[in-house]
């Protein structure tokens, strides 16, 4: 089969199209013929070095929607033919009551801990596979992963966004932020978006924004306390990291949730005690989504019929060239490969 495969630890230029051998679905495991695959910031952070032992050459990626091509021993409920999307993460129940209703444990990730998806086939467990909503494409599918999933989470499982509440998130164009807006509008939230590029902020707001904020030209906590009579958002969506943690207890009204999911500008942030206990405030960490919630995420598309967002499509052969546009954030939406009919 064909793959784009990492040759090497280092940048896009590690990435090669290769033909290597198909892999056979195990116990337990489908073979899935891919139709199309998304691109996450997690495959940059495999290929520098992330996973450092990992055998070369090897196949990433952890989001794609296709059609399932065999099953293996002991599989039900599937069959060849069945359309079908792929949620990533590999997860298992933790019994200890101690973990306060947190009862996941993330033991890996498609691509990562396993060969991924950038390849005509992928052997993955049956059990993070779903039903293709209808209405979608092959790329708008496959761009069903690991951002949505993580922003469902953040936004329902973990902060209890509510209908009427008003939620920040940071960084508006990536896939995750994007996928925390159409979340967040259809049910029913206001959401206040921020980017450097006014031209993304106006893209954000023709997908719902309430209020878009340019953080080169504006104080984004002056602008959310003004667009909430002087209160403060009851979210906060992060994704960003250190650059943003001031901002964020800054900007929250009191007794607000601040929800944060990556470290994109780095993991050292500076934490105004005052107003985290003044305020009230609730900090937590989140971390993608079990498999319950990506079927919950996978409801509530269907029902509102949102299409992610998508910035581009690339042929498979042309996964370099895609790694290469991921990596210089001029995208708005997720990048998708086409990898066979």
């Amino acid at each position: 089969m064909k793959a784009a495969v990492i040759v090497r630890h280092g940048g896009a230029e590690c990435i090669e199209v290769r033909e290597i051998d198909t892999p056979a679905p195990g116990p337990g495991e489908v073979l899935l013929a891919v139709r199309a695959a998304a691109l996450n910031h997690l495959d940059v952070w495999v290929r520098q070095g992330g996973r450092a032992s990992l055998p070369m050459p090897w196949v990433g990626g952890s989001d794609a929607a296709g059609v399932v091509a065999a099953v293996g021993h002991g599989v039900t409920g599937w069959k060849e033919g069945d359309e079908v999307v792929l949620s990533g993460g590999l997860d298992r129940l933790d019994p200890a009551p101690a973990r306060r209703g947190e009862h996941r444990r993330i033991t890996g990730i498609v691509g990562a801990n396993r060969p991924g998806t950038f390849a005509q086939f992928a052997a993955v467990p049956a059990w993070t596979l779903h039903r293709k909503p209808a209405h979608l494409d092959w790329p708008g599918a496959a761009a069903l992963g690991l951002d949505h999933v993580t922003a469902w989470r953040m936004l329902f499982s973990r902060a209890d966004l509510g209908p009427g509440e008003t939620v920040l998130i940071h960084g508006i164009g990536g896939g995750l932020a994007l996928a925390a807006l159409q979340l967040a509008v259809a049910g029913g939230a206001r959401a206040i978006v921020t980017s450097s590029s006014d031209e993304k902020l106006a893209r954000a707001a023709a997908l719902g924004a309430a209020v878009g904020i340019n953080y080169k030209t504006a104080d984004v906590a002056a602008g959310v306390l003004a667009a909430t009579e002087g209160l403060g958002a009851d979210v906060v969506c992060d994704s960003v990291g250190a650059a943003t943690w001031g901002i964020n207890f800054a900007a929250t009204r009191p007794g607000g949730r601040i929800v944060h999911c990556g470290v994109t500008t780095g993991p050292d942030a500076h934490v105004n005690l005052r107003d985290l206990y003044w305020k009230q405030l609730t900090v937590m960490g989140s971390a993608m989504g079990s498999q319950e919630e990506f079927a919950d995420m996978l409801r509530a598309v269907s029902a509102a019929s949102l299409s992610p967002v998508l910035d581009s499509t690339w042929p498979l052969e042309q996964a370099r060239q895609a790694a290469e546009h991921l990596e210089s954030g001029k995208q708005f939406g997720k990048i998708v490969l086409t990898v066979s009919e």
